[in-house]
């Protein structure tokens, strides 16, 4: 059994198609989605459309609830809030329905997703360090727990102290310890590689692989440019930031 761990599309059609071969490619038997279906990029309803057709277990992130508020907050982005209007002129009021139902936190197996931190998951609090990642791992009641949110893979492993992992490729699962696991993001990467990032979470084999994915990026910054969305969200796709 392998799972495709995937989030934070953000609308990028090209390098979700990419991440979905990929996890083809290697045998993936299951998916998981870790929310931000949708904003700044230029395909939200393709990219719904796919996930739902997946029927995977799929967490909300932040941007999936902004589409289903009426408002834009003052604490949001211009260049999130002029993704999110364009994702709310795009998005059906049934795929709006089916974004505001997802939940925050859910357990897979013997293991737990989430979109942001497991302590206070719908304050959109961000992991950056390892005393936020100890506030997660207070409430990690599983063994191995997968997140999102900054767009920046990283591991966080918590045996006698809390230690951190900036790059990582392959994490083997061992008795003792606790895995907190940021997987990247699928269509906007911050990490300065433009390329799509996932993992593959080995069931068998207790181990988990990050994966980087090219994928077709001047079809999407075009895309981006021909919605009318602002060119900052093009360019930034090739920056990886």
């Amino acid at each position: 059994m392998r799972f495709a761990i995937f989030g934070d599309i953000h609308s990028n059609l090209e390098a979700l198609h990419a991440v979905l071969s990929d996890a083809e490619a290697h045998h993936c038997t299951h998916y998981i989605c870790l929310g931000d279906i949708v904003g700044y990029n230029a395909n939200p309803k393709e990219c719904l459309d796919i996930v739902r057709a997946l029927d995977c277990p799929v967490v909300k992130g932040n941007h999936d609830e902004l589409a289903c508020m009426d408002f834009n907050p003052h604490n949001v982005s211009p260049l999130a809030n002029e993704g999110i209007d364009f994702t709310r002129a795009r998005l059906t009021e049934d795929d709006l329905a089916w974004l505001a139902s997802l939940k925050f936190v859910r357990q897979v197996r013997d293991f737990t997703i989430v979109h942001a931190t497991l302590d206070t998951p719908h304050k959109w609090g961000y992991v950056l360090n390892q005393l936020d990642a100890g506030a997660s791992f207070s409430y990690q009641h599983t063994q191995l727990c997968f997140f999102g949110h900054t767009h920046v893979p990283r591991a966080y492993i918590r045996d006698h102290h809390v230690h951190t992992m900036d790059s990582w490729e392959n994490i083997l699962i061992e008795a003792g310890r606790k895995y907190f696991l940021n997987i990247g993001s699928t269509g906007q990467p911050r990490d300065g590689d433009w390329r799509a990032s996932y993992a593959i979470y080995h069931v068998e084999e207790q181990y988990v692989q990050l994966r980087r994915v090219e994928y077709d990026i001047a079809t999407a910054q075009q895309k981006i440019l021909d919605a009318g969305l602002p060119p900052r969200l093009a360019s930034r796709l090739a920056d990886g930031r």
